[in-house]
Order: structure tokens, then C-alpha cells, then sequence
């Protein structure tokens, strides 16, 4: 943003204040002020800054850096670099690393932290690191020890942590600082000094589109509890004109002024841009802003434009050495180029030996403005010297993008497939799918490509498959390995043919395709003889048990499972002996039993044993879901916790099982009634084939009235392709919210859909047909109370044919014979009798004993389904004549209702109290009919003034049923006239006041 001196010499404007005071940014540097203060003082926080291309970021980041320096803080900076689709991992760290690495006062900080040195020494070119980033546990183990390096400094120092153009950034860039970002804590006695951390953070908001990788983490973050968000508005056009002033120690005329800021349009960089570019010869004003920028890199000499057009192929940043032999020049005439260049603010000087372009759309311009010829020539050259041996190991990615673009198909090819094994060395899976595909996509067009990479194309297809699966892309992973199917009439090598189907058959179970999963499982295994035993057989036989199991096939399942185990043992192949155990525990046993759940551990152990983490992390959620389906809710919970630490050290945690994890966890937060940690837990976006993991947060959405809940809703149920959980999760929450709502005839329709959805030939009754039937219950019984109470006798008739529909689908779910194991858990046997328990009130005699054996059957630690019965039981209670106790559950309930902040609950309950008078000393006996819902509603739209034909049409019932209601309640409250029962109505406390 400056220049080196107050006054530059070589600058064509002379005496331009480009370190001029920050111009019309009094609230936002108030704000990073306020974010430096509270990381000083031990609170840590983020601000994401966002605003378009050169609105004015980076000064005001630099403002805030000068204000912390200032203030002694230890600034550390970081850039992202524009380097296509994929990027170079954790790159502005590594910036960061190297600067505190040619520091000698960070030797012993840098040295203390063996993860982080090894990225220094991975990220930054020296070969004899190149290959020793250990493919398990890399990366959490680097992402704590980034975050302890930084405790560290902050021993000595607060820290301020900048990263600039986020917009850039890499996934695990991204990662990372979801990592840092998620951990800022306020400091407490003993807590850790990293905490004296800010963080701020920048990016352009108008490059993200709406499939941009950004834009999900910038959700997730926003709803931390440190982290805040400042757009950067353009500025306003008497603060764009102070700035174009203050550039300048000689006045400018005020209609160039004017000129300036009308088409600078509040942009600062415009601004400064245009205000440069009324120096020319020519005079005026272009009349855009790549024709400014183009102008300004005109005024140059034919070298330094030479020069600067060179290093705009190479990126935001470049190496001196690096374009000094890109551009052929004698050091001389190249720094006279460069001093030139920065000079005219075109290019700044940074640390390490650098220059970066003092704007991206600097560099975008130079290289837009570029022949095509001149772009292949320029991007050839920089790819062969990056291909050097001394700088081989440092820039995989970066010569993969310039052999691209330099159409050196080998080049790339190569360099791809480097940059693949030097991602999958760093942790990140996303990045090592894309550069394998981006090399796939070159395969055809290089003619000795399997000598090149020593490989096939086969095989580097299920490569990129598995980096799909551990990066969470499903669709992906299923759409690499049906590909590699389709090439496999090349190769004759019967295991990998083999290898290919058992593949893709693991990946179409991940997406619900269970038919298909099962045939290519069935395909593979029927390719390979089970004689002699062999490793490829074993975990072909693996996958088929898996499918059958799925599948149903419960007869395969066993008779197959039974000859791995056998294989298994003999081979000493643990990790398949415990995968064959998890899937015979759901046939022979149960996850829910003790003997169930003690096979579980025994796999967990042989698969620890095995350094199989994906076998490991299956045995774990098992035992998750056997220990929450038991009502074991804090062993749930240690066992989720156990393997979402696993998938942290083994860098699987996009991978299938631990995003079902955070699902069930979110879940499992949301029943103990701890519903603020479930929304922390929720991730605000996932691949699409695990969107139910991101709508675990709508169940807590819903029992807090929040909006657009079955919109959202609807959007997931109604996803394709299919996806089982995400229709369970999308049609509970309808089915439930049309409940809320007392419409039974939708709460029915969406019951029916979702079980529709839901049920297979060898499935037709899936056990959440039990909690659908409940909510359907639940609402008929409300409806069926007021159609009784408005002498509907047909009305009554029809709802209850829905109800025996209900009552009769929930008792076969439970006993039906094609069920592998009894619902005997604790989650089962609650709803269960809830079910039981809404029949007998539907049926008109709500049962007092039923009630209360629910209520207790939830105390397994299902808070909210806990308190909803409890309101039942208030009912109930009422109806017996027991007006104290009732009164008592109903305080309980209120309080349950307040705890968790929801407001359909609160309202019902007290709705409850109201209409059954239990708050008033003075109410009326227990005998006595009190309002029901339906005629409270009525109540509230006599008040206001209603006919009986404007309530019919508001509550969609007849003008007759709406005055069957109306006379109900005039004699219920003792009133001969409409407004007289308004009047009684609000003293006795029916109405608001």
C-alpha cells in the first residue's frame, strides 16, 4: 500500500501520500480496535472481513496491524494465492511459519512443535523433507500444534493473526482456521495463553458465487460465539473525494475530483487507481478499471512491462530468483525493472525475497491483457524451472497448474499426481481427490502415461474414490469407482477387477443404493475363488456381508460371515475379522444387549490392533447407537466422543461414519436437553449425500417455534437423489411440526409419505412408524376433543378411522416377524407406551396410569418428549379430579419449557393452565368443562370481532361447526351474549388483557 519512503523519487506522481491517514473507516477500525483490546486482554475473537475487490481491506487490515504493533503485539500475516480449483495446502501458514523461521528468537518455539516444523519444512522447498508427512494422524496433530505454536508466542506477547484473501484459500486452509476459530475461549485462571488471540481474517464478498468453498465455513463461523463479521461498505462519496485529496500535495481541480468519484463509485482502489492514471500524458480519465490498470502498467518502460506481465503468470507473489530466471534479464536491467514497478505501487516488496502485486486485480489485468501465445510460453517456462531439482519438492501444485496451462499434457500429468501425494501427506483428502482427477484428465491425451506415473488409470480412479469417501463426497466416490468399472475392459488383472466392484459396492451402500451395492458385491466375490484364501477374497467377502446385511439378506449374511471370520483368523487379518463381527452382532445379537455391545468392543480392539481406523470408526458407532438406543445416553456419549477424536488423528473427519457421528451427537445433545451445545455441534453445511447431518439443528429449531423450519424441512425430504436419513430427518420434523400446528390431517399425510419413502419389500415397517404414529396420535387427539366438544359426531368418526389406521401400524412395527430384534431399548419402549397412552386419549378416556408410565419411561434422559407427556399427564389429571398434583407437573413442564427456550411448549402449557383455571384460587371444580383448544382459538377471534362465517374461514370449519363453538363457550363461561362472553372470558383470565 506504500511506498518505501515518505517521498519515492521514482514515482511519476510526486509527493502522493500513499500512507496517508485511513479515510472515512472510523467505525470499522473502532471495531478492530474493540477485537485487539478483548485479545489483549485474554478474550479471544475473529473478525471476517468482507467487502468487494479493492474496497479498501487490506489498508484497513494494515491499519489494524500497525495499531497492534503499536500496542505490542506480535503481527503475523498470511496471503492465499489464486492457484485454480485446488490450491496449495495450509499456504498462508506456511507463509507465516517461514517468517517466524528466519527469525532466530522463534528457533526454540518452531523447534517445540514437530508437526508444525515439518509443514514449514514440506510447505517450503527443502527436498529432504519432500515425502515424510506421515499419512495418519498428520492432521491433527498439525492443527493442535499450530494452535500451540500460537499459545506459545502469546506467552510472550499477544498475537494478532491476519489472513488475507480468503476467497483463495485451500480446504484445508479452511480447515485449519475452522480448527483455530472454533477453540477461542475466554481466558480463565490456568486456561491457555493462546488465548490471547486476535484473529482477523480477509475476503472479497463479491467472489463468492453461490457454489463458492467458502461460503459454508463463513456460515459455520459467523455462529461462534467469538467470531463476528464487518462488511466494508463502499464508501461514501465525500470520504472517496478526502481520499483523492489527500493523495496529492497539490490540489487537484474539482471537476476531476468529481470525475473521480462518481466512477470510482466508492471503491478505494478505484479511486486511488483513477486519481494515478490523470498523471498520464494523454490526461483524462478512463473510462474503466481494467483500462486503468492497463494504463498505469503502459506508463512503464518496455522492460519492467516485460516484467511485470512475466510475474503476473506466476501469481499473486513471486520469488525474485524465480522471475529473474523466468525473464531472461541481466540483474541489473531486472532491478531497475522491478524498482519501476514498485515504484508506481504496482508491485510491493515483501519479506523473503518477494514481490506480490500491491492489488489482485493488478495482477489480473497483466494477465488478462496477455496474447495467448505469450500466456503457453510464459507458463512453460515457469513450470520447467519449478520442475528444478531445488525447487522440485516445494511446488507440485503450482507446476501442475503452469504445465496446464502451458498444454504440456506430461508435465501436468506428472505434477498432478505429485501434488496429489504431497496433499495426502498434508491430511487433505479434498485436495488429493482433485489434483488425482485433475491427472485423469489428462490420462487419454499423454501416450506413455502408465510409465510416467507408474500406474494405471484403474487404479488412480479408486484412489480418487477413496480420497472421495474421506473427504465426505459420497456421489463422488461412487461416481470414480463405476468410471473405473467402465475401463476395467483394459486391464485383465483379475484383483483389480475384483477390488473394483467390492469398491463400488462400499460406496453405493454410503449412498442408499443398497440393491446395487449388494449385486457388485455379489459380482466380486463370485470373480475370486474362496481357495486358496487370499487377502483379495477376504475383503471381498467383507464388503458382500455388509451388502446382504443391508440388504436384508439376512441368510447371506450369516453363511458368509461365518467363512470370513474362518478366513480371517487363519490370515491374521484383523481389521476384517472385526468388520465381520459388526455385522453378525446385528444379525445374531443385538448392539442394544450387553453380549451385543461386548462383540462390539472386541472389534474395536482388533481393528485398533489392525491400524484400521475406518473399521475402528465403524465398531464405534455402533456401540453409539446401541448404547443411545439403550438410553445409555453419557456412555453415548463417551463413545461418540472417542471416535470423533479418532477420525480427528487419522484425518477422516469428512469421512462417512464421522459425519454420522455429529449427526447422532447433535441428537443425542438435543434429548439430554442441552439444545444450545446441539446447534454448536450442528456443521452449517456437509456434502449432499450427509445433508441430514446439518439438519440435525431443525429439531431444535422446531421445539423452539423457530421460522421456516418446514421449509427447510421439505427441502431435504423432498432431496434427490434419495437419501434415506435425510428423508427420516426431513419427515419426522414435517410430520412433528404439522402436530404443533393441531392439523391432524396434515400430520397424517406426512406420516404416510415418510413411511412411503422409508419402507422397503424386506422393511416395510421401519421402528420410526412407531414415533410417526405417536405425533399422529397426539394431533388426532386434540382434534377429536374439539369436534366432541362441537357435537361433530361425523367429524369424530373420521378422525378416529385415521387413529385405528395409526394405533393398529404402530402395535405391527413392533411385533412385525420379519424383525431382527424386539424393541426392547429404552428410546423404544418409551414411545411405545406414548403411543398407547395418546390412543387412550383419543379414544376419549385419557388413561392417568398410562400417563405416568411414559413420563417415566422418558426419565432415561429425554428431556423435551419428557415434558410434552408431562403435559399430557397435566390433562389427564385435570379430567381425574387431581388439581394440585396437576398443578404441580404443570409448573415442571413450564420450567422444562423455559430451560430449553421453547415457545410451542411454554404456549401449550400455558394454554393448559388456563383453560383448566390450576393458576386461579378461585376455579371452578374439577367436574366442570373448561375450554378446549379449538374454542380458545375461537375465543380469540370473537374478541376481535368476528361473525361466525369470518371465523369458519380464518380456522377452515364451517360456519356451523364455528357457531356450535361459539354457543360452547357462552354457556361454559355463564354469558347470554357474544360480548358478554368476551368480558367474563378476559376477567376469568381466558384473554390477555
Amino acid at each position: 500500500m506504500s511506498c518505501v519512503a515518505d517521498t519515492c523519487q521514482d514515482c511519476a506522481v510526486t509527493d502522493v501520500g500513499w500512507d496517508a491517514a485511513l479515510v472515512g473507516r472510523g467505525e470499522e477500525v473502532a471495531r478492530l480496535d474493540e477485537a485487539l483490546a478483548w485479545g489483549r486482554a485474554g478474550d479471544p475473537c475473529a473478525v471476517l472481513l468482507a467487502g468487494d475487490a479493492g474496497v479498501g481491506k487490506t489498508r484497513l487490515l494494515a491499519e489494524a496491524a500497525a495499531r497492534a504493533a503499536g500496542a505490542g503485539m506480535t503481527v503475523l500475516t498470511g496471503h492465499c494465492v489464486d492457484l485454480g480449483d485446488v490450491g496449495l495446502p495450509y499456504l498462508p501458514f506456511v507463509e507465516v511459519l517461514r517468517r517466524l523461521d528466519a527469525e532466530e528468537r522463534y528457533a526454540d518455539v518452531l523447534a517445540a512443535h514437530p508437526a508444525v516444523d515439518r509443514l514449514l519444512r514440506a510447505g517450503g522447498g527443502a527436498a529432504e523433507y519432500a515425502g515424510t508427512m506421515p499419512d495418519s494422524g498428520v492432521r491433527l496433530r498439525l492443527l493442535e500444534d499450530v494452535a500451540a505454536l500460537l499459545g506459545d508466542l502469546a506467552e510472550q506477547a499477544p498475537v494478532l493473526l491476519v489472513v488475507e484473501d480468503l476467497h483463495w484459500a485451500d480446504q484445508s486452509t479452511r480447515d485449519l482456521l475452522r480448527f483455530l476459530l472454533s477453540r477461542l475461549l475466554p481466558q480463565r485462571p490456568g486456561g491457555a495463553a493462546y488465548q490471547r488471540l486476535t484473529v482477523l481474517a480477509s475476503y472479497r464478498s463479491d467472489d463468492l458465487h453461490r457454489r463458492h468453498p467458502l461460503r459454508p465455513l463463513l456460515a459455520e463461523l459467523v455462529r461462534l460465539p467469538s467470531v463476528g463479521r464487518l462488511d466494508l461498505r463502499p464508501m461514501d462519496d465525500e470520504d472517496v473525494a478526502s481520499l483523492v485529496r489527500g493523495l496529492d500535495a497539490h490540489p487537484l481541480p474539482e471537476h476531476t475530483v468529481r470525475a473521480i468519484v462518481e466512477r470510482a463509485e466508492g471503491n478505494a482502489f478505484y479511486a486511488q487507481e483513477l486519481r494515478a492514471a490523470t498523471d498520464t500524458a494523454v490526461g483524462g480519465v478512463p473510462s474503466g478499471l481494467a483500462e486503468v490498470l492497463l494504463t498505469r502498467i503502459e506508463q512503464m518502460s518496455g522492460t519492467a512491462q516485460r516484467v511485470i506481465r512475466t510475474a503476473a503468470v506466476a501469481g499473486r507473489r513471486v520469488e525474485h530468483g524465480l522471475l529473474r530466471d523466468a525473464v531472461e534479464l541481466p540483474d541489473d536491467e531486472l532491478e531497475a525493472a522491478l524498482r519501476e514497478a514498485v515504484g508506481r505501487h504496482l508491485l510491493v516488496a515483501g519479506e523473503g525475497d518477494t514481490y506480490a502485486f500491491r492489488h489482485a486485480l493488478i495482477r489480473e489485468a497483466a494477465y488478462a491483457d496477455l496474447l495467448p501465445g505469450e500466456r503457453v510460453r510464459i507458463h512453460a517456462v515457469f513450470g520447467r524451472l519449478l520442475g528444478a531439482a531445488e525447487r522440485r519438492a516445494a511446488s507440485p501444485a503450482e507446476r501442475a497448474h503452469h504445465h496446464r496451462a502451458a498444454h504440456d499434457l506430461p508435465g501436468a500429468l506428472t505434477a498432478s499426481i505429485e501434488a496429489a501425494d504431497h496433499a495426502a501427506r498434508m491430511g487433505a483428502p479434498a485436495e488429493e481427490m482433485r489434483w488425482v482427477e485433475t491427472a485423469l484428465e489428462v490420462w487419454d491425451a499423454v501416450p506413455n502415461a502408465r510409465e510416467l506415473v507408474d500406474s494405471d488409470n484403474v487404479s488412480l480412479m479408486l484412489r480418487a474414490s477413496a480420497a472421495a469417501v474421506r473427504a465426505g463426497e459420497a456421489h463422488r466416490a461412487v461416481a470414480f469407482a463405476r468410471t473405473a468399472l467402465d475401463r476395467l475392459g483394459e486391464h485383465a488383472d483379475v484383483d483389480l477387477a475384483v477390488t473394483v466392484r467390492y469398491t463400488l459396492a462400499s460406496s453405493l451402500m454410503s449412498v442408499d443404493d443398497l440393491q446395487a451395492a449388494f449385486e457388485y458385491s455379489r459380482q466380486a466375490l463370485e470373480m475370486i475363488p474362496a481357495e486358496p484364501p487370499s487377502h483379495t477374497w477376504l475383503w471381498a467377502a467383507a464388503t458382500y456381508v455388509q451388502a446382504a446385511y443391508y440388504y436384508k439378506d439376512d441368510e447371506t449374511a450369516r453363511r458368509v460371515g461365518r467363512q470370513v471370520l474362518a478366513v480371517a483368523e487363519e490370515l491374521g487379518t484383523d481389521d476384517a475379522l472385526a468388520d465381520a463381527i459388526i455385522s453378525l452382532t446385528g444379525l445374531e445379537s443385538s448392539r442394544q444387549s450387553d453380549e451385543g455391545r461386548q462383540r462390539l468392543v472386541q472389534a474395536r480392539e482388533l481393528a485398533r490392533r489392525s491400524g484400521n481406523p475406518t473399521i475402528e470408526l465403524r465398531a464405534l458407532m455402533n456401540l453409539a447407537m446401541g448404547t443411545f438406543e439403550s438410553g445409555l445416553l453419557q456412555d453415548c456419549l463417551r463413545w461418540l466422543d472417542e471416535g470423533l477424536e479418532l477420525a480427528r488423528s487419522s484425518t477422516r473427519t469428512t469421512s462417512p461414519y464421522p459425519l454420522e457421528m455429529r449427526y447422532l451427537r447433535a441428537q443425542l445433545l438435543y434429548t439430554l436437553g442441552r439444545w444450545d451445545d446441539a446447534l454448536a455441534e450442528v456443521p452449517s453445511t456437509v456434502p449432499s449425500a450427509f445433508g441430514h447431518v446439518a439438519a440435525a439443528e431443525l429439531y431444535v429449531l422446531l421445539g423452539r417455534g423457530g421460522p421456516g423450519v418446514a421449509e427447510r424441512a421439505r427441502v431435504l425430504f423432498e432431496g434427490r437423489p434419495f437419501n434415506w436419513m435425510g428423508t427420516l430427518v426431513g419427515g419426522l420434523v414435517l410430520t412433528d411440526e404439522a402436530a404443533w400446528r393441531g392439523d391432524s390431517r396434515a400430520t397424517a399425510e406426512w406420516a404416510r409419505r415418510t413411511l412411503s419413502e422409508l419402507s422397503e419389500e424386506l422393511n416395510r415397517y421401519p421402528d420410526v412408524g412407531v414415533r410417526l404414529s405417536a405425533l399422529v396420535l397426539s394431533a388426532i387427539g386434540d382434534t377429536v376433543a374439539e369436534l366432541r366438544a362441537a357435537g361433530d359426531a361425523e367429524g369424530v368418526e373420521q378422525e378416529m378411522a385415521t387413529a385405528r389406521e395409526f394405533i393398529e401400524l404402530a402395535r405391527t412395527t413392533a411385533t412385525w416377524p420379519g424383525r431382527r430384534h424386539p424393541r426392547t431399548g429404552a428410546e423404544g419402549t418409551a414411545w411405545l407406551l406414548r403411543v398407547e397412552a395418546e390412543w387412550s386419549r383419543v379414544s376419549g378416556d385419557s388413561d392417568v396410569a398410562l400417563w405416568e408410565k411414559t413420563v417415566r419411561a422418558y426419565d432415561y434422559g429425554n428431556v423435551f418428549e419428557g415434558a410434552r407427556s408431562e403435559l399430557r399427564l397435566v390433562q389427564a389429571l385435570v379430567a381425574a379430579g387431581r388439581r394440585d398434583e396437576a398443578a404441580d407437573l404443570a409448573r415442571r413442564a413450564r420450567e422444562t419449557a423455559d430451560r430449553l427456550g421453547s415457545v410451542p411448549l411454554r404456549d401449550a402449557v400455558d394454554a393448559a393452565v388456563r383453560r383448566a383455571r390450576l393458576g386461579d384460587p378461585n376455579a371452578a371444580p374439577a367436574g366442570e368443562a373448561m375450554l378446549t383448544a379449538r374454542e380458545q382459538e375461537v375465543l380469540e377471534l370473537l374478541a376481535k370481532g368476528r361473525t361466525n362465517r369470518q371465523i369458519g374461514e380464518e380456522l377452515f370449519i364451517s360456519a356451523k361447526t364455528a357457531s356450535v363453538h361459539v354457543s360452547n363457550i357462552m354457556a361454559k363461561v355463564g354469558a347470554s351474549r357474544r360480548t358478554e362472553a368476551v368480558a367474563l372470558a378476559r376477567r376469568s383470565g381466558l384473554l390477555p388483557d
